[in-house]
C-alpha cells in the first residue's frame, strides 16, 4: 500500500462539523482540512468557535494539517478585465485588497491554534491577460512569505482556474522566482485541466516536485464544445489520478492528499458523493 496519507475539506461534506469529524471516523481518514464551518469562513471565526472546532478534533483523534484560507481570492487592482469563464467562489468570505494582509495574519493566527502546518492562499482573479499580472502575484506572495516566516507556517500556492496561477506551467516559474522553503505549491490536477493543461503527466512533469507540499484530489469532465467543467466521482473524469498517484509515490512526496469533492453526489445528495469519492480516493492509494 502506498504512503499517502488522506485528509478531507470538512465543507465538502458538510458544515455540521461534529457529523464531518464522524463520517471521517468512519471512513478511516485521520486528517482535515478547514474552510467553512457552520456557515462561516475559518478566517472569519472567534476564538471561542476555533476553540470548539480544535475540541471536537481532538475528541475525534483527528489532526487539523491545513488552513484553507481564502488569502489573495480578490481582484487585483489595475490588473484588468477579469476573465469571467470562471466562477468566483469565495467561500463566504469575499474581501478587498487591503483586507489581505490582516486575513493573511489571522489564517496564520489560526493555523497555530488549530495545529496546522500549512495556510492555502491564491493568486487573485483571474485576468484575459494573466501573464500581465505575473510581477504582481510573485511580489505579493514575497511579501505573504516573509509574513508567515515568524509562524513557521508554510504558505501554500494552490493554482486555481479563477486565478492567475491556474496551471503547472504558470506555477512553476513563480516557485522558481521564490525559491523559499516557506513556500510550496498546493498542486491541483483538476483545476490545471479545467484551465486547459494536461495535469498528468504534462503539467505534473514540468514542476519541481520537492515543491509540492499539498495534493487536492477532485474530478471532472468538459464536454466537447464547452469551458464550464461538470464534476464526477474521483477517478471517473478527465484526471488520469492513477498516474499521479503512482508518480508522487515515485517521487517521494510527503504532503496529504486532500479530498475537494466538488461533485454534487448522487440525486444532489453532495454528502453522500462525498463519501463516495472518499472511498474511490482511498481504493485509488492503496493501489497507486
Amino acid at each position: 500500500m502506498a504512503e499517502l496519507p488522506l485528509c478531507i475539506i470538512t465543507d465538502e461534506f458538510s458544515q455540521d462539523f461534529e457529523l464531518v469529524c464522524r463520517t471521517a471516523r468512519e471512513l478511516g481518514i485521520p486528517a482535515l482540512e478547514v474552510r467553512t464551518i457552520w456557515n462561516k469562513n475559518i478566517v472569519d471565526m472567534s476564538d471561542d468557535e476555533l476553540a470548539e472546532v480544535n475540541r471536537q478534533a481532538r475528541a475525534a483523534q483527528l489532526q487539523i494539517v491545513s488552513i484553507a484560507s481564502p488569502v489573495f481570492k480578490c481582484t487585483l487592482p489595475e490588473g484588468g478585465n477579469i476573465d469571467h469563464r470562471f466562477e468566483h467562489d469565495a467561500f463566504q468570505s469575499a474581501h478587498t485588497i487591503d483586507d489581505q494582509p490582516r486575513i493573511l495574519k489571522r489564517s496564520l493566527e489560526i493555523a497555530g491554534k488549530l495545529g496546522a502546518s500549512l495556510v492555502r492562499v491564491f493568486s487573485f482573479w483571474r485576468t484575459v491577460d494573466p501573464a500581465r499580472n505575473t510581477g504582481r502575484v510573485i511580489e505579493a506572495l514575497r511579501q505573504a512569505v516573509e509574513i508567515a516566516r515568524p509562524y513557521g507556517t508554510k504558505i501554500g500556492l494552490e493554482n486555481e482556474h479563477a486565478c492567475h496561477i491556474a496551471t503547472a506551467a504558470e506555477s512553476a516559474p513563480v516557485l522558481s522566482q521564490i525559491d523559499d522553503p516557506i513556500l510550496g505549491l498546493v498542486w491541483d490536477a483538476a483545476n490545471a485541466y479545467v484551465a486547459g493543461e494536461v495535469p498528468y503527466p504534462d503539467g505534473y512533469r514540468s514542476l519541481p516536485a520537492d515543491r509540492i507540499v499539498h495534493i487536492h484530489a477532485k474530478d471532472g469532465v468538459i464536454p466537447p464544445g464547452s469551458d464550464r467543467v461538470n464534476w464526477k466521482e474521483v477517478g471517473v473524469g478527465a484526471v488520469d489520478w492513477k498516474g499521479q498517484l503512482a508518480a508522487l509515490v515515485a517521487d517521494g512526496y510527503k504532503g496529504m492528499i486532500s479530498l475537494e469533492t466538488h461533485w454534487g453526489g448522487p440525486e444532489g445528495n453532495k454528502f453522500e458523493g462525498s463519501k463516495i469519492c472518499a472511498r474511490n480516493l482511498k481504493r485509488l492509494v492503496a493501489e497507486a
